[in-house]
């Protein structure tokens, strides 16, 4: 049996069960029986529906990597304003805004002592480029916190080399903060030091020579002066022995990455306008751009899929939800949510109307919980939602669990309330960033089982008349 006739089949008992207890369920839900039976139909249809997978597909397919200012991210707001169109939002639009523009261009690591082999490497967002082939020694770093202890100018003519530990896979993805530091903030101590360029081991959980990519920090208004290269983690590994064996270790590098400028970027919206309360906005959403190794099918194309597919289901339903939902597809989230800081100052005088926001971007593999900050009397109905959407394998979480998703972070800042339907994050790490987040790895029955979680959940939360508000 296929896992979707798997999760229909558990759905259809759920609903018999809970169907048995009608009486009790009207009496004492904030959830009307009628609004029940739409939640539950919509879950049926989005399990029996290939409408996401074919989003991604065609997101993937049609416009491919999509990095944050560049000419793909453009096409991809025009593929968003098409889909958007063909499958009946209320109001299409995109609204624009500017940002500066940093391309990867062409790399070159290989080791040179003490012997010659490639390496696999990328360079990290916000990197600088080399004047000329740098040819030096290596210095060795077992993590983050030896390079920070560096003094200045001991690392002068030399390339520093940060290793680490690949990330221990979860669940939840914990771990990827702290591993993250070596790439984030790495540069402003080996550039302290004066060494001429810094190569980190990927953040990535994979074992493959697929480097991860992902923006540093900046240091203030400054980025790095030095190229900043991430290797994949064999190739850390290798370096790692031939360290440990006391063997001299000297590197070769030349990197064009760069910044270029102002360009614009956007997001696009879709919305599905409200039937009573059309000016309070739930808000869901993912984010368009990806990072240009691979496709950006998990990151992000299955969240834009998943949310999309879920708002068009519910506008399939014979009357619109009383609140207007609002589809986002953020721009330039990899290069520092910039579309998402652009959207919370655009809308900063209609905030107080947003009731309620969330994201998908976390891959596409099956949802498990339901998280929310909102308050008390709205923490009932999402208790309600959970009990609907448990026959998906869906468990109730933290009901004070702030955030919604990174592009949501601004917006929860101004106080709009939040849910998060957590995935199963345990491969995402193995992907994300890396020439390896292509279709292929979306599983089209753990698609459809988010699509069902967030277009029954949604759909509940736009029709009800709870204010959602935390103050």
């Amino acid at each position: 049996m296929s896992r979707l006739n798997t999760i229909a089949k558990r759905l259809a008992v759920g609903a018999l069960v809970t169907a048995c207890s009608l009486g009790v369920f009207a009496e004492t839900s904030p959830i009307t029986p009628q609004q029940k039976k739409n939640a539950e139909t919509l879950i049926q249809k989005a399990l029996n529906s290939d409408l996401g997978y074919s989003i991604v597909e065609s997101l993937t397919t049609e416009i491919g990597p999509r990095l944050g200012g560049s000419e793909a991210e453009k096409r991809a707001r025009e593929w968003g304003v098409e889909v958007g169109k063909r499958l009946g939002f209320d109001k299409v639009s995109i609204e624009e805004f500017t940002m500066p523009f940093w391309d990867r261009g062409h790399l070159h690591i290989a080791l040179t002592a003490p012997y010659a082999q490639p390496l696999y490497g990328t360079a990290l967002g916000g990197a600088a480029p080399s004047e000329s082939e740098i040819n030096a020694d290596i210095v060795y770093f077992r993590d983050i916190h030896a390079l920070t202890a560096v003094k200045g100018g001991a690392l002068n003519g030399k390339i520093a080399f940060i290793d680490g530990d690949a990330m221990v896979k979860s669940q939840t993805g914990a771990g990827y903060g702290q591993a993250n530091q070596r790439r984030r903030i790495g540069w402003q101590h080996a550039q302290r030091g004066g060494a001429e360029a810094l190569v980190v081991r990927s953040v990535g959980s994979d074992s493959h020579r697929f480097p991860h990519s992902g923006m540093m920090s900046s240091d203030g208004d400054s980025w790095a002066d030095i190229p900043v290269v991430a290797i994949s983690n064999p190739d850390a590994d290798h370096l790692r022995r031939l360290h440990n064996l006391g063997k001299p270790l000297s590197l070769s590098l030349h990197s064009e990455s760069k910044w270029k400028g102002e360009v614009s970027s956007g997001n696009v919206i879709l919305d599905l306008v409200g039937s009573e309360k059309p000016e309070e906005i739930v808000l869901i959403g993912g984010h368009l751009d990806s990072w240009d190794l691979g496709t950006g099918a998990v990151d992000d194309g299955a969240g834009i899929a998943i949310t999309t597919a879920a708002a068009a289901l519910i506008a399939s339903l014979p009357e619109r939800p009383k609140r207007t939902i609002r589809v986002v597809m953020f721009g330039a989230e990899e290069v520092g949510l910039l579309g998402a800081f652009a959207y919370a100052k655009q809308h900063e005088k209609n905030l107080s109307n947003h009731v309620l926001a969330t994201e998908s971007d976390f891959g596409a593999q099956t949802i498990w919980q339901l998280v929310s900050n909102v308050n008390p009397e709205a923490t009932v109905l999402v208790d309600e939602i959970a009990k609907i959407l448990s026959p998906l394998g869906i468990i109730r979480g933290g009901s004070d669990v702030a955030g919604g998703g990174p592009d949501i972070i601004p917006l929860a800042a101004k106080g709009v309330p939040t849910i998060r339907l957590n995935q199963n994050g345990r491969d995402y790490f193995d992907l994300h960033h890396t020439p390896d987040d292509t279709l292929d790895k979306i599983n089209p029955d753990e698609l459809a089982q988010n699509i069902a979680a967030y277009a029954a959940s949604i759909y509940l939360l736009a029709d009800s008349d709870v204010k959602l508000k935390t103050k």
